[in-house]
């Protein structure tokens, strides 16, 4: 681990030093943060090593290491002084590449000329050197510094000596994230990958650019990857390209999401590419895009002159420079992950059997399976990809979601946005933030996760609450005139910090389960009128607290659990992690426990009598010792506790609110339509709330119209190319439909009822 630069450079670490003149705002805000101590003796965890039980032969080959630490480097201060490019140029791409259009179906050309073009994709390197000069002046004027982590990027290069392909996979947030990580490659001596960018484009001249710079775009003419996957003939075209490429040793860039389920069918290709004997191996390279501040007015395919216009103004003044972060995980062999079993996600079960049992009739014996997810990759998407392949596609998409994800470093944005949505909506003074800043540092540190910053805690605080003051209100505390931050009460403004907050959330997890469980719990005891003058001196017992953990578990998007763990396990994960942030305390066991009993429970002497038909005993059949927990501020409902069970009440806000909004749709109804009429309620629950407008984001709505269909409060009727949904005959019913109101909303924080 190498330690958090205090007094950080331009080459080795984030400086914010404000090149402007301060406002006037912020001048009152650095001149109380003048006395805060910086952050010293801070250290940075290594992340992104590579799954120990997947993948245990590539995390041995030991190509990530921390030691000794090589620091950082601003991206936009690279030029053809600090990095030989002319290797990365010449290794961008070989004859055989260019000329793989001759590879691909060739008796089939004058009848597919449409899907072909887009095999005449290749990398010119006169092009890519003077569109990566461009890019590097380009960013410079977007972002203040674009950080790379040197330790990462010399693993990539040990990882090229492995003489296998290198895929890059990273979870999608804009349209620059494969542009940046394409950037570093090039500026680092490693091969440019072929970028898979699945956008609309209409101009020629744009296409054949982006083709030029590797770049594998859209048929001409359709509309969404979706459409272009539901024609038959572009599946195989596509999937024999990806496997030239791999073959000519060309390295690929993938961008995944879980929110459609969009790009799984890139890695099925990949991994086709093995199974036919193309490549011996692939490795796997998850990459962490992280953003403090996302520029506002990105020039789109389609944009118009305005836009365009205001894009340029925008990089021109200056504002809203915010910092980049990304990581490089370790590369991972594919084939060792495919082939150790461990990665799998079949034998799961809808989530209506999951969950009905007990939200209607409150029986737990069917919440211990694991959730189907096979709508991350519908049959209608390669059609003819065998039904083993598929299971094992979304078992990598998940994992490689994972993965991603958790490689990303928090940004003091990030650090920020959080701590005043989710414990200071109503305002606090400089002086409390910046003490819970530290506090919420040291818990992101201690949970093995990068931060995107360094340096002292003046310049982080000034530098976030500058990126972040469109969406803040500022006041001054009488009568020393200490400023007060606030978030500003408008749905755009509470919409942005959500965002920020979204890696947290990722972060905080287990805790955030927990709390969530535990809060449901305390609700039966207490009521839902609860406040700081209870008493919450309750007695919580084990089982039911992992119940509840497991049921909320199946209500999370995909990309928080790896499919390497079930979600029994994550759940008894989420109950030890409330005891270690220090919630929950264990309650004395009333008789003496001996150890072996507890390796048992471990699963480090666990057994079963069928192992050994010789030797069995009545103790194999013996129940597993019961533990009970209490809150640890018994008196007072720990105001950790409230903010652990925010990070998620955004998301179980818009269930309660899409639920409540089902009877106003005009059912049937397409998905499309569902999907824009429940936002427009969505927002307008919002408005009636006079808050929580971070629960009303399409991203939301479109995770509740997900778990509707799941749960089977919604069914779907295939009428040709659409995809009509309606209420359920039992959800019709107000009776079940209040059922599940409350279940939802049992998770939700106690005082936030």
């Amino acid at each position: 681990m190498d330690p958090v630069c205090a007094n950080p450079s331009s080459e080795t670490a984030v400086s914010f030093q404000p090149k402007r003149p301060a406002l006037s705002w912020s001048v009152n805000i650095r001149k109380k943060l003048k006395s805060v101590a910086p952050f010293l003796g801070r250290f940075r965890p290594m992340v992104g090593q590579c799954c120990h039980q997947c993948t245990p032969e590539s995390l041995g080959l030991k190509l990530l290491c921390n030691t000794p630490p090589l620091g950082f480097q601003n991206l936009t201060c690279v030029n053809e002084t600090h990095t030989g490019v002319r290797q990365a140029l010449v290794t961008a791409c070989s004859p055989d590449e260019t000329k793989v259009m001759e590879l691909v179906m060739p008796e089939v050309k004058g009848y597919l000329s449409r899907l072909l073009a887009l095999t005449q994709t290749f990398i010119s390197p006169s092009l890519l050197r003077m569109v990566s000069w461009m890019l590097l002046k380009c960013f410079g004027l977007m972002f203040c510094n674009v950080q790379v982590n040197l330790n990462q990027l010399a693993a990539l290069h040990r990882a090229t000596r492995l003489k296998a392909p290198l895929v890059y996979v990273c979870v999608r947030q804009s349209g620059i994230d494969h542009a940046l990580i394409c950037l570093t490659l090039f500026c680092h001596n490693l091969r440019v990958p072929y970028t898979i960018y699945p956008a609309h484009i209409r101009q020629t001249w744009l296409r054949s650019i982006l083709q030029r710079l590797g770049v594998v775009l859209l048929p001409e003419g359709t509309g969404s990857e979706r459409d272009a996957e539901m024609d038959s003939l572009y599946s195989p075209v596509m999937t024999s390209f990806i496997g030239e490429l791999l073959r000519e040793g060309a390295a690929l860039s993938v961008g995944i999401t879980a929110a459609r389920g969009h790009g799984g069918q890139w890695l099925a290709r990949v991994h086709q590419a093995i199974s036919d004997g193309l490549v011996p191996d692939v490795c796997i390279v998850p990459v962490g895009v992280s953003y403090d501040c996302l520029p506002r007015h990105f020039i789109r395919p389609q944009a118009g002159v305005m836009s365009t216009l205001r894009f340029v103004a925008s990089l021109l003044k200056g504002d809203h420079r915010g910092s980049v972060r990304i990581h490089f995980a370790q590369a991972f062999s594919l084939k060792e992950m495919c082939e150790s079993g461990k990665c799998r996600v079949d034998g799961g079960h809808p989530l209506q059997d999951l969950l009905l049992t007990a939200i209607l009739h409150n029986r737990m014996d069917s919440i211990f399976n694991q959730k189907d997810v096979s709508w991350l990759l519908p049959p209608a998407v390669m059609p003819e990809l065998p039904p083993a392949d598929r299971q094992l596609t979304i078992a990598l998409t998940l994992h490689f979601m994972y993965s991603s994800t958790t490689s990303m470093a928090v940004m003091s944005t990030s650090l920020v946005s959080c701590l005043l949505l989710h414990k200071h909506r109503k305002g606090v003074r400089v002086s409390v933030l910046c003490r819970d800043i530290c506090w919420l540092l040291e818990e992101v540190l201690f949970r093995n996760t990068d931060v995107g910053f360094g340096g002292a805690l003046v310049g982080l605080v000034h530098h976030a609450l500058s990126l972040l003051r469109p969406y803040l209100l500022l006041a001054s505390a009488p009568p020393t005139g200490e400023p007060i931050i606030a978030p500003r009460p408008d749905p755009e403004c509470l919409l942005t910090l959500s965002q920020h907050c979204d890696v947290l959330t990722h972060v905080f997890i287990h805790e955030a389960v927990g709390a969530c469980a535990v809060s449901a719990m305390l609700s039966e005891v207490v009521g839902c009128g609860g406040g700081g003058d209870q008493e919450f001196d309750v007695v919580l017992g084990q089982e039911e607290l992992t119940e509840k953990s497991l049921q909320l578990t199946h209500l999370l998007s995909p990309g928080y659990i790896p499919p390497c763990q079930n979600a029994h396990s994550f759940a008894l994960d989420v109950v030890d992690s409330m005891v270690r942030c220090g919630v929950l305390v264990m309650e004395e066991v009333q008789k003496d426990t001996p150890v072996c009993d507890f390796m048992k429970r471990q699963g480090v002497l666990s057994w079963a009598s069928s192992d050994n038909p010789d030797q069995s005993s009545d103790s194999d059949c013996e129940e597993p010792d019961k533990h009970s927990y209490k809150l640890s501020q018994p008196s007072q409902c720990p105001e950790l506790l409230f903010f652990l069970c925010s990070l998620l009440s955004v998301q179980l806000r818009a269930l309660c609110w899409a639920l409540e909004s089902l009877h106003f749709l005009p059912t049937p109804i397409t998905e499309s339509d569902c999907l824009d009429q429940l936002h427009a309620h969505l927002k307008n629950r919002a408005q009636l709330d006079k808050a929580h407008y971070e629960s009303s984001s399409i991203d939301l709505v479109r995770m509740a119209l997900r778990t509707f269909i799941d749960l089977g409060v919604l069914t779907e009727d295939r009428q040709g190319e659409d995809v009509y949904l309606d209420v359920s005959p039992l959800f019709s019913q107000c009776a079940y439909k209040e059922k599940l109101l409350q279940f939802f909303k049992q998770f939700i924080a106690i005082r936030e009822k």
